[in-house]
């Protein structure tokens, strides 16, 4: 029979350390299938086709009057016509480039180029909206060198202060700005529609003045509201998108990739029709006129008269 003594023996003899816990490190493929997709999404054939038809149309148009457009624009002296043609014939270059790579989205090891090129094309088409605003609210074909100096000056701090951002967010925190990662990134969707939201802000203070008592100080062009109004409408249909696209919406996406191929293959021809078709037209007239007055002098009419 066990004493008393060796009871408390027993009971303070000290009991087995547990056993530890096993800790489960995750592996890369735990991880890929708990976190968000970043990955970027190819665009298709008719995404393609679209934006690479428009773009080499547009500059084979531009070529085709190159000749013709450049002798206008020397006998026209006008600084701005001249400098926003030549930006046209820039943007249009690097839209084109744009265009055709498309592929660069999903190669491998071409990340950086497309990122680049994406930032300069973007910049380009940004630098033609703003200026084209801003030289149609100093009047019509304003040549002065003053007002050229102080159009390019204002554009491109606002460029220079766009780009800057977005060198920020694409090469120092890793926003995929310019590839199509569906609507799983959060933050690059946050940031495209504050984009949206000043771009379309702008438009709509321009629509504010047009029917305000400070109206006489834009110019009395009826193109130029109709471009207002079509980018107004534009930027807000592509801010939609983005909100859309920001709460996880495939719509959002959707429409927003709509916008792009719009945009991309619609707004630089859009842009020549409403600023510099009127100028080309406008030199031809003059330039009539001014033959019919030199025949008048040497009296080829005179017959009619009689």
């Amino acid at each position: 029979m066990p004493s008393i003594l060796d009871q408390s023996t027993n009971s303070s003899s000290p009991s087995p350390p547990p056993s530890p816990v096993p800790i489960v490190v995750p592996t890369a493929q735990d991880q890929n299938t708990t976190s968000p997709d970043f990955s970027p999404i190819c665009p298709g054939f008719f995404y393609d086709a679209v934006l690479v038809v428009a773009a080499v149309l547009f500059v084979l148009f531009l070529a085709f009057h190159a000749k013709k457009n450049l002798k206008k624009l020397f006998n026209g002296r006008s600084h701005v016509m001249v400098s926003y043609y030549a930006l046209l014939w820039v943007v249009s270059l690097l839209n084109l480039a744009w265009c055709s790579l498309q592929a660069w989205q999903c190669s491998p090891g071409s990340e950086t180029g497309w990122n680049i090129l994406s930032l300069f094309t973007k910049s380009g088409l940004l630098c033609m909206e703003i200026s084209l605003v801003a030289f149609l609210l100093q009047g019509n074909y304003a040549n002065g060198l003053e007002a050229l100096s102080r159009t390019f000056l204002v554009t491109g701090i606002i460029v220079g202060f766009d780009i800057l951002l977005k060198v920020v967010y694409v090469f120092g925190f890793g926003v995929p700005l310019f590839f199509d990662v569906g609507s799983t990134h959060r933050v690059k969707w946050a940031l495209w529609s504050i984009h949206e939201i000043v771009i379309t802000a702008v438009y709509s203070f321009v629509l504010f003045i047009r029917f305000s008592k400070w109206a006489e100080e834009l110019p009395p062009k009826p193109s130029f509201y109709r471009y207002i109004v079509v980018m107004f409408v534009i930027n807000s249909i592509a801010l939609v998108a983005c909100m859309l696209a920001g709460i996880g919406a495939g719509f959002g996406t959707w429409l927003y990739s709509l916008i792009v191929i719009c945009y991309h293959a619609l707004y630089l021809p859009f842009l020549y029709v409403i600023f510099l078709a009127d100028f080309f037209k406008e030199e031809d007239f003059l330039l009539d006129n001014a033959y019919y007055s030199e025949m008048k002098d040497a009296g080829f009419f005179d017959a009619d008269w009689d």
